[in-house]
């Protein structure tokens, strides 16, 4: 077995001495880590077969850093927008109330931004009864925005609101940012916990196997695809193109393709593919025409990227802005039937706006209860420099060094990518 050389150990602002409030709860014995065995299949990170490693168990202590009477917190959300983000304030806002006795949390509005002044931004105060609804509602209360600001800045900022605690929910960019941010604190020698909630519906951030909102994601996905695939069965020689989201990796649309088990077709951005030719997208299709009479194409946003051309530009958050593949696989699709004087019933449908907009399903609920109330336990703990996640049934604490490195990719040697690919069964025609 080889191993990997990275660190799993939590940074502490300093000794935890205060007894915790908390009553009725199993705490946590911090000398009793988690040890857990995973596969090159679950974490694409991974360069060897099988890894074992200790990690920090997520959980309340019985000794925290924090006085909670004279404690200050602050929850920024960065990004775009995905299921569950409510859900997750929600949490933070209900543990530290009701658990911790905590009176002062604070919402940055409109994500970093927030933090500088020359944006003029309000500051929320969040109660329980501010929040006590929001969860029913997807998006976010406190608004968000792209592109990353100045940590002098920032932590300028959360001096001035005398914050002890910040929570980051974001994506890989975010959580940049939220170590950065760690970095200015530690330097000004700052007794400020920064604790990070991965936020990502395209479940890409490093060592994080499962993001909340994906679930809701993949839910909404696969009923747009039965959709297409109603539209592509019912006319003669129908084709059913849907766009999902996924700017580096397919997760969604594999998911949601495996749910479902009518794509005949996927497109991600770890697999290249051709239009034309032998073993291109049009020759396929047409092939399956030929014999079933209709088709069903499920396209990530960010796959084949190579096919549109030019280089593509970056937005504030460095994200390149992709090409649209999806028009280009439409045109190509209409060009190639007419050229050989075939009709096609061609139906593309995008709902990418719609799927990350909506409010979290119970399952992700659930999930993001979890990470906001584990976040606050971190924090008064003393922890910083850390997020919050599940790695199998666990709940753990990660170094934010660990997920800010590079994005999570789909293992295409996997089982659960073979398993893909057996259900649309597009080896056979792309080949």
């Amino acid at each position: 077995m080889k191993e990997l050389d990275f660190a799993t150990r939590i940074d502490h602002l300093g000794k935890p001495n205060i007894k915790s409030p908390l009553g009725n709860v199993r705490f946590v014995d911090e000398g009793s880590p988690v040890t857990l065995m995973l596969t090159s299949g679950e974490l694409t990170e991974l360069d060897a077969d099988v890894l074992q490693k200790d990690f920090e168990k997520a959980g309340p202590r019985e000794h925290i850093y924090f006085d909670p009477s004279k404690v200050k917190c602050a929850i920024v959300t960065c990004g775009g927008i995905c299921p569950g983000i409510n859900d997750v304030i929600r949490a933070i806002v209900m543990e530290a109330h009701h658990r911790y006795g905590i009176r002062h949390v604070l919402g940055i509005t409109n994500g970093l931004r927030g933090f500088i002044p020359e944006y003029g931004y309000d500051v929320k105060s969040l109660t329980p009864e501010v929040v006590s609804h929001i969860h029913q509602f997807g998006g976010t209360i406190l608004g968000s925005s792209r592109g990353l600001q100045e940590a002098e800045e920032i932590v300028d900022s959360l001096e001035r609101l005398n914050v002890n605690i910040l929570f980051v929910i974001g994506g890989d960019g975010a959580m940049r940012a939220a170590k950065s941010i760690v970095e200015e604190v530690s330097q000004r020698k700052r007794k400020i916990a920064v604790i990070g909630i991965p936020k990502t519906i395209d479940n890409d951030i490093n060592f994080i196997t499962r993001s909340f909102g994906f679930d809701t994601a993949v839910e909404k996905g696969a009923e747009v695809i039965q959709c297409a695939h109603v539209e592509a069965t019912g006319v003669d020689m129908g084709v059913g193109l849907v766009k999902l989201m996924g700017r580096e990796a397919g997760f969604i649309a594999a998911q949601a393709t495996l749910a479902m088990q009518e794509v005949n077709f996927l497109l991600v951005p770890e697999v290249p593919f051709t239009l034309e030719g032998q073993g291109g997208l049009l020759e396929a299709v047409e092939k399956r025409l030929k014999e079933r009479k209709h088709s069903l194409i499920v396209c990530a946003e960010g796959a084949g990227q190579d096919l549109v051309g030019g280089e593509p530009e970056r937005d504030p958050s460095g994200n390149p802005k992709l090409g649209d593949i999806c028009g280009l696989i439409q045109q190509s699709l209409k060009n190639h039937f007419n050229d050989k004087g075939q009709e096609i019933n061609l139906k593309f449908i995008d709902p990418s706006y719609l799927i990350r907009s909506v409010p979290a399903n119970a399952s992700d609920r659930v999930y993001c209860g979890f990470l906001g109330q584990n976040a606050m336990h971190a924090a008064m703990a003393g922890k910083t420099g850390m997020v919050i996640t599940r790695l199998k049934s666990s709940m753990v604490h990660l170094p934010l060094d660990l997920v800010a490195v590079k994005r999570r990719r789909i293992n295409t040697n996997s089982d659960w990518w073979c398993s893909v690919m057996e259900a649309t069964g597009q080896r056979e025609y792309m080949k």
